[in-house]
């Protein structure tokens, strides 16, 4: 098997609105059946009006941005200095939620498809009553954990089986596969950005040459869910996770319950929680100690600050707000 990746130039700026696939065909009339195209999801979302306006510069520019990453947001996974890292309501996991300013008026933020498989299969559909059998993957760009640099991915997909499902066969030293599945259209997305480029204006490219097995259900597929995700954990959420195990680790049944209540608190709380000793014994006085240091780990799990202050009768645990 060969591939050929074909850019197609000449579509021009897209507005909300356009018929993305008026605007391909014109640009493209060489397209063939069996076609992969990969098309830019900002395309995608300028013709479907995902845009959002924000000032052109100053604070207030920031401030909106900060507002439309919030509303994009389903969770935070982590944040260091300016850049932060959520899950999208899509389930995707990346930087400012996919948010670009980039190849847009400095007047306009562009959001990722609200539903990028949609996108796909309305762009295949299209092009179907044009006379054309095509498979479409809406890509976009993403970093990686543990790795520098950049690369596309599919949001997107319709006409085109997600993986390569390896798993059952045998490699050529008789060892029977059994975890490999190759996303193969995000092997498309990150073939293609290269005739596509960050600034050339190119934002549709034609893989031509791969066989297609099936109509497939779409990205979503890509998307590990929870409970497969051993990673799942943000940054903050890993940290709260330890603390409340920390605060719960070798509890008496009175201990636990009284450390549940503190986790019942929520970050609007505010107040002081007092502590006394069981008894005289200098065991009690010690057992006083790790309670108030668990009830300050838990505090902390739920977003809350606190100071403690110890006197000859017990220790006050004054609760500030969020941390």
């Amino acid at each position: 098997m060969s591939l050929e990746i074909i850019p197609i130039t000449g579509i021009g700026d897209v507005t909300a609105g356009d018929d993305l696939a008026e605007l391909i065909t014109k640009a493209a009339p060489w397209l063939a059946d069996d076609d992969v195209l990969v098309v830019t999801s900002k395309i995608v979302s300028k013709a479907e009006g995902r845009l959002v306006e924000v000032p052109a510069d100053g604070p207030e520019r920031e401030e909106a941005r900060q507002r439309v990453l919030a509303s994009e947001t389903a969770r935070v996974v982590a944040r260091r200095g300016p850049t932060t890292i959520v899950q999208t309501h899509h389930g995707f996991v990346m930087a400012a939620a996919g948010i670009d300013a980039s190849n847009v008026d400095k007047t306009h933020l562009v959001l990722l498809p609200a539903d990028p498989d949609a996108s796909a299969r309305k762009i295949r559909d299209d092009l179907r009553k044009r006379g054309l059998d095509v498979a479409i993957v809406v890509s976009d760009t993403m970093g990686r954990a543990w790795r520098n640099g950049l690369t596309d991915v599919a949001l997107g997909a319709a006409g085109i089986e997600a993986f390569r499902d390896h798993r059952g066969e045998i490699d050529p030293y008789g060892n029977e596969l059994t975890l490999t599945q190759m996303a193969v259209i995000d092997e498309l997305a990150a073939a293609a950005e290269l005739v596509k480029g960050k600034s050339d204006r190119v934002p549709v490219a034609v893989v031509r040459g791969l066989p297609r097995t099936g109509a497939g259900s779409g990205a979503r597929e890509l998307v590990r869910d929870t409970a497969g995700d051993m990673f799942s954990l943000g940054t903050a959420e890993a940290r709260a996770a330890g603390l409340r195990d920390a605060a719960l680790l070798a509890t008496t049944p009175d201990d636990e319950a009284a450390v549940r209540r503190v986790l019942a608190l929520d970050a609007a709380n505010t107040g002081t929680l007092r502590l006394t000793p069981a008894g005289p014994a200098p065991a009690d006085l010690i057992r006083l100690g790790a309670e108030a240091h668990r009830v300050r780990a838990v505090l902390a799990a739920t977003g809350l600050t606190s100071t403690a202050d110890a006197d000859d009768e017990g220790v006050t645990i004054t609760v500030g707000g969020p941390a």
